[in-house]
């Protein structure tokens, strides 16, 4: 019996150390040769942490120093190794984080393949477990039939018709922040931090039928908890080893992730009473009410639990928000430099709604050719995501690459966006009129302009995210010039979106 328990303890160690060396070592090092083998190259595998020193080296070399103002050539800054990697190794290239590979795709044909999955093979991965603590399962994440079920819900929440109603609560809350900048008048303001109060605002009330107070709270703690995770972003866990210990926690992320999800019951629970009291006839029409309403479902085919319903308000208020304050900000910095460009957008502005509110009556947003033009250039060189991810569970060929099981595919946005062969020399100039004649005419392979990704997981918010920023910015051009001001600092970071990481400071004028 004695020997038998002997060999049982030596056999398990044993067995477990050679799962573990298979894992971060000759699984690692096939994987590389095989791709090498197709010209795949990239930087080579190192044991346990792959290149995430490498990719951490770099990032707080890049941060040390600043962008010329006039510059719109970020992606040595926020995203260096894939900048330099590009450079070494070509349009695709292998890296790898931890023991995980990570093909990185630029060619246009295979990020068309990619995105648009016809074969289905292709599925979606935020790459971290951290960013689960932020955004649950929710419809960013989510595959399959449950997939579907929170998508038919999303489309339903911001579908055209339901947008024109949210328009007065736009309005009024980009009415309730430019009465505050009248105070403020030839003085410098922080656009980014303005932006981010109002997109709060209104994502709070459109969307979940919350006061601003609810809707802050909520944002400051998704804002403190993906601060805490995303300094882990490059940790690796150890193959096998890890699972067994489970060596990663943090009890202020966890005790914020309990914190968000009360909020949301709060939320959810005022919702459910005012329905029940008779004050509403439904749970509302809004998000949050359809979320609810499936939530009390008694068709399991239609119903959503109450921990997917939670995951998708968490989405929803940190993606919903995070887009379009980085797109306001980003076009009132261009526009602030651009202001020839200020000018143009202002005309059309008046040219159609005068000094009145700007509404969606007559398709007047769908007229505005200037402003569109002037967004979709910001999108090109301040795209909202830096990196599309997908997974391949299966071996799985890619144009003429064979990719094993478990792959990961990043697509880094802002190398296609300002790629000189597809977008010509000035690639790095803002230079709204290339979109004149539209997106599709706008360079040689539009495939690689994805400010919402593309095909059937493209972001199902992109209207409600462009009727908000052009409602704001034209709201503000009626009002204001504003120009740069002398104490901005150009050094975007990578945070969920491109952002100013030190705001941006704008000096205002009333016409």
């Amino acid at each position: 019996m004695v020997s038998v328990v002997a060999y049982i303890a030596i056999l398990i160690p044993s067995f477990l150390l050679i799962q573990f060396f298979y894992k971060a070592w000759w699984k690692p090092i096939r994987i590389q040769n095989r791709m090498r083998a197709q010209g795949i190259k990239g930087p080579s595998y190192n044991f346990l942490h792959g290149n995430t020193k490498e990719v951490q080296d770099m990032k707080i070399e890049a941060t040390k120093t600043t962008l010329p103002t006039l510059s719109n050539e970020i992606l040595p800054r926020v995203q260096p190794h894939i900048y330099l990697w590009t450079k070494l190794y070509g349009r695709n290239f292998l890296s790898w984080h931890g023991d995980r590979a990570e093909l990185h795709v630029t060619e246009p044909d295979l990020i068309k393949e990619v995105l648009l999955n016809k074969n289905g093979v292709y599925k979606k991965s935020v790459g971290e477990k951290y960013m689960h603590k932020v955004m649950g399962d929710g419809l960013g994440i989510a595959e399959g039939k449950k997939w579907m079920t929170q998508r038919k819900l999303a489309n339903h929440a911001f579908q055209i018709e339901k947008l024109k109603h949210m328009v007065p609560t736009i309005v009024g809350s980009v009415q309730n922040m430019l009465e505050k900048w009248s105070y403020h008048e030839g003085k410098e303001i922080d656009v980014h931090e303005e932006f981010r109060i109002l997109t709060s605002d209104v994502l709070s009330k459109t969307a979940f039928g919350s006061s601003y107070v609810e809707g802050q709270k909520i944002f400051e703690k998704l804002g403190r908890l993906l601060s805490l995770v995303t300094a882990n972003n490059l940790r690796v866990d150890l193959p096998i080893i890890g699972k067994l210990l489970n060596y990663y926690t943090n009890s202020e992320a966890d005790e914020l992730e309990k914190e968000i999800r009360e909020s949301f019951m709060q939320i959810i629970r005022k919702r459910i009473e005012k329905k029940d009291s008779g004050e509403l006839n439904y749970y509302g029409s809004d998000y949050l009410g359809l979320l609810v309403a499936a939530n009390q479902e008694t068709d399991e085919e239609k119903k959503v639990t109450i921990d997917t319903l939670i995951d998708e308000c968490k989405t929803a208020y940190f993606a919903g928000q995070d887009t379009t304050m980085a797109l306001l900000s980003w076009v009132i910095f261009v526009l602030a430099i651009h202001t020839d460009w200020q000018e143009k957008a202002r005309k059309e502005v008046f040219d159609l709604f005068g000094d009145k509110h700007p509404t969606t009556s007559d398709n007047n947003l769908a007229k505005m050719k200037i402003m569109t033009m002037i967004v979709n250039e910001t999108f090109r060189l301040y795209p909202p995501a830096l990196t599309l991810r997908r997974l391949v569970p299966c071996e799985v060929r890619l144009g003429k690459i064979l990719l094993p099981p478990q792959s990961h595919i990043v697509i880094p946005t802002l190398v296609g966006h300002t790629d000189p062969q597809i977008w010509g020399e000035d690639v790095h100039v803002f230079r709204p009129d290339r979109f004149a004649e539209g997106v599709a005419k706008a360079a040689t392979n539009t495939n690689v302009f994805l400010p919402f990704g593309m095909g059937p997981r493209i972001c199902v918010a992109q209207n409600f995210a462009g009727t908000e920023a052009k409602l704001a910015l034209s709201m503000i051009l009626q009002r204001y010039s504003f120009s740069l001001s002398p104490s901005y600092v150009h050094c975007p970071i990578q945070s969920f979106s491109v952002f100013p990481q030190q705001g941006i400071p704008i000096i205002i004028h009333k016409l």
